[in-house]
């Protein structure tokens, strides 16, 4: 099959700026950093308190947070068409098909990506940061933001793999999303749409954008590591 006209028109439409296609791709940017803005803080207070606190349970807390970093994703949208549906005990809120709920499906997502690499940032600090802190009459409050501020790069580059997940996510999407043109449609559920029609210069254009997308994460996760391992070096 010829894909070479196919890949022109595709980057015709995207240099064009044609109206539906970018749509499709700011509904997804919208919905994914709607989505990290409600799951990053509570997945590193989260993260923070699993690893500086010890209390009953939390072996097994941390064993259920490595569990869901595998947890498939259309399991997720199942789960919550079942408590977003008419019948469901949410279904009063009338969020399913909307983009709300695509937010709430790709911030569960996101969530344990995000928990688990604060946890090992913070598990990878100095100990002694945190207790010297306390120790000059620093609150916990402020002890802890001290200790977060100096694993700040392990923890944007949780927060880009937590991006790089749910911007490419598909299952949760179509099932809370209902794949809605103008409304709920993304980039994998359209490339999903548009290839099943046979259309492929939809699909391709938005896969060259998925691409891009996915090459600035791996290099912004690049840069970040590049900085955490300079400022390992200074404190060496």
């Amino acid at each position: 099959m010829d894909l070479i006209e196919p890949t022109r028109e595709a980057i015709a439409r995207l240099v064009a700026l044609d109206a539906p296609l970018w749509q499709v791709i700011w509904t997804s940017i919208r919905v994914a950093l709607l989505a990290l803005l409600v799951a990053a803080p509570l997945a590193i207070g989260a993260g923070f308190v699993l690893a500086t606190t010890r209390f009953p349970g939390r072996r097994v807390l941390i064993v259920l947070l490595q569990s869901l970093l595998a947890f498939p994703t259309v399991v997720v949208g199942l789960l919550l068409y079942l408590l977003l549906s008419r019948r469901g005990p949410l279904g009063a809120w009338e969020l399913l098909f909307t983009p709300e709920a695509m937010v709430i499906g790709q911030a569960v997502i996101a969530f344990p990506i995000i928990c688990a690499f604060a946890l090992a940032a913070v598990q990878a600090a100095d100990p002694r940061l945190f207790e010297t802190a306390r120790l000059l009459g620093a609150r916990p409050l402020r002890a802890g933001l001290t200790t977060l501020r100096e694993v700040r790069f392990a923890l944007v580059a949780a927060v880009l793999s937590g991006f790089g997940r749910v911007i490419s996510e598909v299952g949760c999407a179509l099932m809370v999303g209902g794949n809605i043109a103008g409304l709920t449609r993304t980039i994998p559920t359209a490339i999903a749409l548009e290839t099943s029609k046979g259309a492929f210069t939809e699909g391709i254009a938005l896969g060259i954008v998925l691409m891009i997308v996915a090459l600035g994460i791996n290099a912004l996760l690049s840069l970040c590591q590049g900085h955490g391992g300079w400022m390992q070096g200074m404190r060496g």
